[in-house]
């Protein structure tokens, strides 16, 4: 199947901007199940000023703001080939070691909310506990739209009771870490039913199973990634695999307006 996705992100500024730095991680993950057909990204109102891998294997464009810049736009889009892997990504591979995705960040430190769920996990092996424990963390926060703030944590998230996809791939991370297995973050794209425009990316989680590799979890949709995700990005929480991250200085009020949309081709 292919996926054909055109992802616009337009930035509005009160006031000229004199400086600003943005990071870009917009470049599907050739990887297995996911081809690159063809891909662009352009930006008008900034520079471009690196390029490059990270330790987590994203490739990663870095811009600076024109001078005294007032509006921004930042353009991806192409055509990506999918094949369904059962959400099966594979060993892992990149500089960063298996290791790491065991370390708790601070968006993903399990206290009293994840280790209540954690009591409760049942299953006969890895593979097994883990869809258990995206179950139960669907079932601990409700997806709500505009009620939740990106710096949440994990268990601000649970304390709350309701939250976002981020929320949910950060919760299920602490909890796959507390329970000694290696876990990180995925952003990307969803292709959703019947429902070609949308407001945002995706977000997700991945856990590392002996004798699999990587395996994804969609706790916000209680499915394993198949042909309609596309895996962007990757990281130890969203700070690490966020689309767009960057810095500004001056007074000047911003406004983000998103464009996106993702179709399959025939």
């Amino acid at each position: 199947m292919h996926l054909a996705i055109k992802h616009l992100t337009h930035y509005t500024y009160s006031a000229p901007v004199p400086y600003g730095v943005q990071q870009l991680r917009l470049y599907p993950k050739p990887t297995r199940g996911q081809r690159l057909v063809n891909w662009s990204v352009t930006v008008e109102g900034a520079t471009q000023q690196a390029e490059f891998t990270d330790h987590h294997r994203n490739h990663v464009v870095m811009f600076s703001f024109d001078p005294d810049v007032t509006e921004l736009v930042i353009r991806s889009e192409g055509v990506v080939e999918m094949s369904d892997t059962a959400g099966i990504v594979g060993p892992h591979e990149g500089m960063a070691p298996l290791w790491l995705f065991q370390r708790p960040t601070e968006h993903t430190r399990a206290g009293k909310g994840c280790r209540e769920i954690l009591r409760h996990i049942e299953g006969e092996g890895d593979l097994a506990r883990l869809h258990d424990l995206s179950t139960r963390v669907h079932s601990a926060i409700a997806y709500e739209t505009g009620k939740s703030e990106i710096a949440w944590t994990a268990e601000d998230a649970l304390a709350a009771g309701h939250g976002v996809c981020q929320d949910h791939a950060h919760v299920f991370i602490a909890c796959a870490r507390a329970m000694g297995l290696p876990a990180r973050y995925v952003s990307g794209y969803l292709r959703m039913d019947g429902q070609d425009e949308q407001s945002a990316t995706h977000a997700w989680a991945e856990a590392h199973v002996d004798g699999l590799g990587w395996v994804g979890f969609d706790v916000s949709n209680a499915i394993s990634p198949d042909t309609r995700y596309v895996r962007v990005a990757t990281g130890l929480d969203y700070t690490e695999a966020a689309p767009i991250s960057g810095h500004r200085y001056g007074a000047a009020t911003e406004n983000m307006d998103v464009t996106l949309q993702v179709t399959q081709q025939q």
